[in-house]
C-alpha cells in the first residue's frame, strides 16, 4: 500500500514537472501586401468562388431607373420597395401559420446599404442593399403602441420605411396629423400586426415601443431571402414614392 502511494506520488510529481518545463512559443504575423498568395490555395478556392459569383451574378429582374434612399424626405421609392416587398413576401407566411394578416411594415431607413443600379438585377444587388443577417418578426401591438411609433417618426424626420397599409401625415410642424391603418383611423385598444426586422425590434435605431408587446412571431425569413423572391417573381420594378407618409406644407 505504501508502495503505490509512493509510485501515485512520484508519477504526479514527473507530470507537474513536465508541465512546469513547457513552453509555448508565437510570433506575430504582420497581415499586409507584403505577404504573398499561396497558389496552391488560390487553386482550391477558386472553382467555389467561381461557382459562388456565377450565382450571385444571375439576372432576376430589371430596374428602368436608379432608386436611392435619398431620393425623398419622408419616403423614398427604394424603401417603398423594400416594405412592400416584406409585406408581399411575408404576410402569407405569417398568415398561414397563425390565420392573421400583417397590418402593415415597418422598417429602418439606415438599413438600406445601396442604390438600386438602373439596368439587370441579380442576386448580387440584394446582397449590397441589405448585407445584413436580419429576419423578419411581427409584434402583436395595441393601438397606443402605434400611436408612440407615430410620435417616434414625426421626430425622426427620416425616410424610415412602412409599407402601403399605413398612411401618415404630418403637418407643416412634424406633429402628426393623420394617420390611417388599412384606411381606418388608430384605435388605442385595437390590436395590430405589425412587421419588421428583429434588429428593431431589440431596440434598433432606438426604436424601444415594440416592448412591452402581447407577443412576437419570428418567421425565420431573412429580408435579403425576401428582396431576392420578390425581385425573382417580379420582371420589371416600379417603386415609386407616394402619399403613404408625407409631411405637408404651408403655402405662404
Amino acid at each position: 500500500m505504501i508502495r503505490n502511494s509512493f509510485l501515485i506520488i512520484l508519477l504526479i510529481s514527473l507530470i507537474t514537472s513536465c508541465k512546469e518545463h513547457q513552453r509555448i512559443e508565437g510570433n506575430r504575423i504582420e497581415i499586409d501586401e507584403n505577404i504573398s498568395s499561396s497558389q496552391t490555395i488560390e487553386d482550391y478556392i477558386k472553382p467555389y468562388r467561381a461557382h459562388v459569383n456565377k450565382n450571385l451574378d444571375s439576372i432576376i429582374s430589371y430596374a428602368p431607373d436608379t432608386y436611392s434612399k435619398s431620393d425623398g424626405e419622408l419616403n423614398t421609392a427604394i424603401g417603398n420597395l423594400m416594405a412592400d416587398a416584406v409585406y408581399s413576401e411575408s404576410n402569407p407566411v405569417f398568415h398561414k401559420r397563425t390565420g392573421k394578416n400583417i397590418d402593415f411594415v415597418l422598417l429602418n431607413h439606415g438599413g438600406i446599404r445601396s442604390i438600386i443600379s438602373e439596368g439587370n438585377i441579380t442576386m448580387r444587388t440584394a446582397y449590397e442593399i441589405m448585407p445584413f443577417e436580419n429576419s423578419i418578426v411581427v409584434v402583436e401591438l395595441k393601438g397606443i403602441q402605434i400611436n408612440k411609433m407615430l410620435s417616434y417618426l414625426s421626430k425622426a424626420k427620416k425616410a424610415h420605411p412602412v409599407s402601403k397599409q399605413i398612411q401618415i401625415t404630418l403637418d407643416d410642424n412634424f406633429e402628426v396629423e393623420k394617420a390611417l391603418i388599412n384606411n381606418k383611423p388608430i384605435s388605442k385598444d385595437q390590436t395590430y400586426y405589425l412587421a419588421t426586422n428583429d434588429y428593431l425590434y431589440n431596440g434598433g435605431n432606438d426604436m424601444t415601443f415594440f416592448h412591452p408587446n402581447d407577443s412576437v412571431y419570428g418567421l425565420d425569413y431573412k429580408v435579403r431571402n425576401i428582396l431576392i423572391d420578390y425581385f425573382k417573381k417580379t420582371d420589371t420594378i416600379n417603386p415609386k414614392i407616394d402619399s403613404r407618409f408625407v409631411k405637408l406644407t404651408t403655402e405662404s
